[in-house]
């Protein structure tokens, strides 16, 4: 249960539906989630919320597919329930399928589990796997 009440967009303030209506035009959804209705109690931070997501999620140099991976990888880390169950949900829409996501979790738990022995050990970086622009 969240710990504000959630903001449907009859009840927002005009600056909080204008950044609704931008979600929904750009995700081309009829509503906005939960996520949003939460964080629209700070409608600054919504805004700025909105902008990142807006920005860093767009087409770029990775495939949307894979920013959708990289996030279900970094939710899954951080226990992030709801941030696991709707990008998983949106990597599922770009084409990932359940094999995908099964190598995906042994990936996040091998890596998981590899930087606990790393860190424990405090193992120097090898050479050859430092930055050559550094």
């Amino acid at each position: 249960m969240a710990l504000v009440p959630l903001i449907e967009y009859a009840d927002a303030t005009p600056g909080v539906r204008a950044v609704y209506d931008d979600i929904m035009a750009t995700r081309r959804v009829a509503s906005v989630n939960n996520f949003w209705k939460a964080l629209a109690h700070d409608p600054a931070n919504l805004k700025r919320v909105w902008a990142t997501v807006k920005e860093v999620m767009a087409p770029g140099a990775l495939d949307p597919l894979v920013k959708e991976l990289l996030y279900i990888a970094v939710s899954v880390t951080n226990n992030c329930e709801y941030c696991i169950h709707s990008h998983t949900a949106g990597a599922r829409a770009k084409g990932m399928s359940p094999a995908m996501f099964d190598e995906l979790l042994a990936v996040v738990a091998l890596a998981n589990a590899t930087n606990r022995l790393a860190n424990g050990y405090r193992i120097d970086v090898d050479p050859q796997f430092r930055d050559p622009l550094a």
